[in-house]
């Protein structure tokens, strides 16, 4: 039977190799779990439970799997020593998962400390509008391989709104074209629509808006979908490939 641990920091690097030098391919935001393969006195080669994604993480001190109770649904959500008013520790990003312990009044407790109770939603909870908060991450700085309020790439902006809805979606924009099935033509595109060229991703937030987190722009945009499809295809050549519609 396979191990897993949990991440208990806000946000932990996967590398594809194991070297700082290398490249960050994703993270894990805290509560999401892993498995060990190989394991040296620096490096642990992974995969993350979530989305099967294989890479290298520093070896520190994980803990041992726990099964979360609640999620975060905010932008970051501040940690606490102790409830009520007490030294802010830490923040935990979007879609976080936390194992509560115990609560007082506004606040409940975790392993690492305190959240505010507005701040998360119980484990099973979904939005009936799966992207509803999507604009919390307008202005995020773009990072390659990010999935937090610190950096967030085109495909972890899509991947971190399913998971926190309880879906399963692939990590890269490459596996997701190929994971959602429905197609849809480009005189028919409408909100919640995922609009995909080779390498990229974005949402549409209605038929004429769509958000992405865009490399050239180094952060999470809003812009118009005709003026980005334009724009792509002039500076990296690149046409859409695949509209999906979930």
């Amino acid at each position: 039977m396979t191990k897993y641990f949990t991440n208990n920091f806000t946000v932990t690097s996967v590398y594809k190799k194991p070297t700082i030098k290398s490249e960050i391919v994703t993270q894990m935001i805290y509560g999401d779990s892993f498995s060990i393969s190989k394991k040296s006195k620096k490096w642990l080669k992974i995969k993350i439970k979530e989305d099967g994604y294989i890479g290298y993480i520093k070896n520190r001190i994980f803990t041992e799997y726990f099964k979360p109770t609640h999620k975060v649904c905010i932008l970051k959500s501040k940690v606490f020593s102790l409830p009520y008013k007490s030294k802010k520790i830490k923040e935990l990003s979007f879609g976080s998962k936390i194992k509560v312990i115990d609560n007082k009044k506004k606040f409940l407790q975790f392993s690492n400390g305190w959240l505010n109770k507005k701040d998360v939603k119980p484990i099973a909870y979904k939005e009936k509008n799966l992207f509803r908060k999507i604009s919390i991450f307008k202005n995020i700085r773009y990072k390659w391989g990010g999935k937090s309020f610190q950096g967030i790439d085109c495909s972890a902006l899509i991947q971190i709104f399913l998971n926190f809805n309880n879906k399963f979606c692939p990590r890269d924009a490459k596996d997701q074209v190929k994971y959602f099935k429905k197609n849809i033509k480009f005189k028919k595109i409408k909100k919640n629509d995922i609009i995909y060229w080779k390498g990229h991703v974005a949402l549409a937030l209605s038929n004429k808006k769509l958000i992405h987190a865009y490399g050239p722009m180094k952060r999470t945009v809003v812009m118009g979908i005709k003026q980005t499809i334009k724009r792509i295809e002039e500076t990296a050549k690149l046409k859409v490939i695949g509209i999906k519609r979930l």
